[in-house]
């Protein structure tokens, strides 16, 4: 099991505190740091500091040397996919190749209300994530390219330089089973889902290996990842004082120990987090990102590369 780290950039994330998860990453041992693409907080809190994404990747990119790194996701309805291309490569010749370029939908009305953005039906939002991933694949062939297809053609376009490991890793965000799980099984190196139990995950994984028969490509070529919010304690106090926490930036977390692990979050003591990433394990899961709500609790980063990582990994 890899085990990373994700943080909502978007509710309250400065440089103080990008610069110390950044470290703390690198030097406790996770594989990853992600973060979310969001250009306000997700529920109205517009005056919490957001850093934007990709400016803030780079900066990670400069300052670690392993860490695996990306946004997820980074919504279609943000960007034109000429623009992530770009970005991507370059940041993936910067890192050395770790980073994952984590593609979505779009989804937050909030936020596109409040910038002007385009948020389009539900079909145009797929159909254009699907354009965009075949858009930046086809880029990425080293050679003139056209391709007509709705929203994103290409006439004889060449990108280069070409990335670290000759393609991008792209990771698609979602558990739509008609369209997003196609979309994965198509062009994805990875499928991250969030909100879901073991069992929903045994029975998505399931629709994707359909999928993949579909376009004759092997679901063990495509990681299995996780997004998942953790309260963890050295006791049960510990795991109350952080579940209470957490909930100061997200209100509408569960208000307890019991509720969180009937929402199948992870939550507990180091022994049962380490019991419950199992299970996740036997559902399928092969990557888990711990969605760390208190961007100030270095102490529970520690906690985990302590006592958690070195069991499950």
């Amino acid at each position: 099991m890899q085990v990373g780290i994700m943080i909502e950039g978007q509710e309250g994330l400065t440089w103080e505190r990008w610069l110390r998860l950044v470290q703390a990453a690198e030097d406790m041992g996770y594989q990853s740091l992600c973060r979310s693409d969001h250009l306000t907080g997700l529920w109205g809190e517009s005056k919490r500091p957001s850093l934007e994404t990709w400016t803030s990747l780079t900066v990670l990119a400069a300052r670690s040397r392993r860490l695996r790194f990306g946004p997820m996701v980074s919504p279609i309805t943000f960007y034109h996919p000429a623009q992530l291309a770009k970005m991507a490569v370059s940041l993936d010749l910067l890192s050395g190749g770790r980073l994952d370029l984590g593609l979505g939908g779009g989804w937050n009305e909030h936020e596109h209300a409040m910038f002007g953005l385009t948020l389009p039906p539900m079909k145009e939002r797929l159909d254009r994530l699907e354009c965009a991933a075949r858009y930046i694949r086809a880029l990425g062939v080293g050679e003139p390219v056209t391709l007509e297809q709705p929203y994103y053609p290409l006439h004889k376009a060449e990108n280069y330089p070409l990335p670290t490991y000759g393609r991008l890793r792209i990771v698609i965000g979602g558990r739509g089973e008609k369209r997003t799980l196609r979309i994965a099984a198509e062009f994805a190196d990875e499928w991250n889902v969030t909100r879901v139990d073991p069992e929903t995950f045994r029975q998505k994984r399931e629709v994707l290996a359909k999928h993949c028969a579909a376009v004759r490509r092997d679901p063990e070529t495509i990681t299995r990842s996780l997004m998942i919010p953790l309260a963890i304690g050295r006791d049960h106090h510990d795991v109350a004082r952080r579940i209470a926490a957490a909930r100061v930036t997200f209100p509408q977390m569960p208000a307890d120990a019991e509720a969180w692990r009937g929402a199948s979050f992870l939550v507990g003591t180091p022994d049962e987090v380490v019991e419950q990433i199992r299970e996740w394990e036997g559902a399928g899961v092969q990557r888990v990102l711990l969605q760390m709500l208190d961007q100030e609790d270095l102490a529970a980063i520690e906690l985990v590369a302590r006592q958690v990582l070195p069991r499950v990994r």
